[in-house]
């Protein structure tokens, strides 16, 4: 276990919290109502820990912070319906650079919907942007559903954030898909609500693909088996940097792909209805009644991206 999660875990055993999908342990917690389920979730993006404003614009901090709540709740098969803001600000960021800030957060803000219900705004030696989101399930998605057989899908694309983050830091010349795909992440919502009568369970990657596949297999008690040759990462990626292409694809932070378990003969019915969809399928594995993730046959270590 990383030594984020263990932080987490000595966190949460002093308040003895009720277990998921009410409690830690999903994107995000479910509260019944009549109905269906409110599913809520909160993340956070610290200046200096997950962007610096030397390569990021206050637009694509907004744009991301957005973005990533959004995806837990995709991977909850959560429809967004309202949102809390709350911003810390340190003392040379004024109103011009906050409605730059909030700029990036419209144009996903207005296409689901969301409503602005709340927040909170502090003084802050850095600039700190903590959302929650809440949304609406009929069929929520947990981590814990996996079923031995189930075939492991992805939506979207493994590695080339990350390869954008390093080539960043570094001043490397990279594809400008590898700068978008750190600074203004996708959230696979449409595709989410679209695949969850399918699914028996989903996580998104913003660990990399074994850590939080890893996160998935536990939850569900099965192993997995990953075919390298299916992984959806990109020629772009394998051309830039050949061998780095494959650890970026899987141990990389940030893809904010979707991660989900389907039954066989669900993804037969799936796959028919699927074909004509504008969004990015590939089927990489399956799960297996047998501990660990393997991949072509050996087995991997789960650790991934930490802050």
């Amino acid at each position: 276990m990383s030594k984020e999660f263990e932080k987490i875990e000595r966190f949460i055993s002093l308040f003895g919290p009720p277990p998921a999908p009410r409690g830690p342990g999903d994107d995000g917690c479910l509260l019944p109502v009549r109905g269906g389920h409110l599913c809520m979730t909160t993340d956070a993006l610290v200046e200096g820990v997950h962007f610096s404003r030397k390569h990021f614009s206050l637009e694509e901090v907004g744009h991301k912070a957005l973005a990533t709540n959004l995806s837990d709740l995709a991977a909850m098969g959560a429809a967004p319906d309202f949102w809390l803001c709350a911003l810390g600000l340190p003392p040379r960021l004024g109103g011009r650079q906050l409605e730059a800030l909030a700029r990036g957060m419209l144009p996903l803000a207005q296409r689901y919907k969301l409503k602005l219900s709340g927040g909170n705004l502090t003084a802050s030696p850095v600039l700190s942007i903590t959302l929650s989101l809440g949304g609406w399930a009929k069929k929520p998605l947990l981590r814990s559903g996996a079923k031995a057989g189930d075939k492991l899908y992805i939506v979207g694309v493994l590695g080339e954030a990350s390869a954008g983050l390093w080539g960043m830091q570094r001043g490397l010349r990279v594809p400008k898909c590898f700068l978008e795909a750190q600074k203004r992440p996708r959230p696979w919502v449409e595709a989410a609500l679209a695949l969850a009568p399918y699914a028996h369970a989903a996580i998104d990657v913003s660990d990399g693909l074994l850590q939080d596949l890893g996160h998935l297999c536990r939850a569900s008690g099965l192993g997995a088996r990953l075919e390298g040759g299916a992984l959806p990462i990109s020629e772009a990626l394998w051309r830039c940097f050949p061998k780095r292409a494959l650890s970026f694809g899987l141990r990389g932070g940030e893809d904010y792909a979707l991660l989900l378990a389907i039954s066989p003969r669900g993804a037969r019915h799936m796959e028919r209805e699927w074909a004509a969809s504008p969004w990015p399928l590939s089927c990489i594995g399956s799960f297996i009644d047998l501990p660990g993730i393997w991949l072509d046959g050996r087995r991997m270590g789960t650790r991934g991206f930490e802050h």
